[in-house]
C-alpha cells in the first residue's frame, strides 16, 4: 500500500516564555538613557538565536521579556547570550563612565497561547504596574 505523504501529520511546538532577571545587586542601572540601547540589545541577541520575540520591558533594576524560542535552543543557553551580549553592548555604549553588569540568576515561566496575550500586556506596562503596586507575586505569576 502506497503512503500518502499529504495526510501526514506535522508536529507543532510552540514554547512561549515569560523571562525574568535583574541587573547587579538589583542596582538601578538600567536609566532612560540606556533602556533603548539595553532593550534593543537583548532583542537583537535573542533574535540572532531564532527567538520571537513579543514584548520587552522593565524597571531600572530589572527587565521582562517574553518570547517564543526553537524547540533546539534550551533556557540556559538563550539567557546567557541574551544577557551576555546584552551586557557586552551596554557596557560598550557606556564605555568606562558607569558600570554595568546582570545578576547571574534568572526566573522563566512557561505561557500557554492563552495566556501569552495577558503577558505581553504586563510587560508592556512594567513602569505603570510598578507605580501602582500591581505587580505579580512569584507564586501569582
Amino acid at each position: 500500500m502506497k503512503e500518502d505523504y499529504r495526510c501526514q501529520r506535522r508536529n507543532k511546538l510552540v514554547i512561549g516564555l515569560h523571562l525574568v532577571w535583574a541587573t547587579h545587586e538589583r542596582r538601578p542601572l538600567i536609566t532612560d538613557d540606556l533602556e533603548r540601547v539595553a532593550y534593543h540589545a537583548i532583542s537583537a541577541e535573542a533574535t540572532r538565536l531564532g527567538c520571537e520575540v513579543l514584548a520587552i520591558g522593565g524597571m531600572p533594576d530589572h527587565v521582562h521579556m517574553i518570547v517564543t524560542i526553537p524547540t533546539t535552543l534550551t533556557i540556559a543557553r538563550l539567557l546567557n547570550q541574551v544577557k551576555g551580549g546584552s551586557s557586552s553592548t551596554i557596557r560598550n555604549h557606556l564605555g568606562t563612565t558607569r558600570f554595568f553588569a546582570w545578576e547571574p540568576g534568572y526566573a522563566a515561566f512557561s505561557l500557554s497561547p492563552d495566556h501569552q496575550s495577558a503577558a505581553i500586556a504586563y510587560v508592556q506596562k512594567q513602569k505603570e504596574h510598578h507605580a501602582n503596586q500591581t505587580t505579580y507575586d512569584d507564586e501569582e505569576i
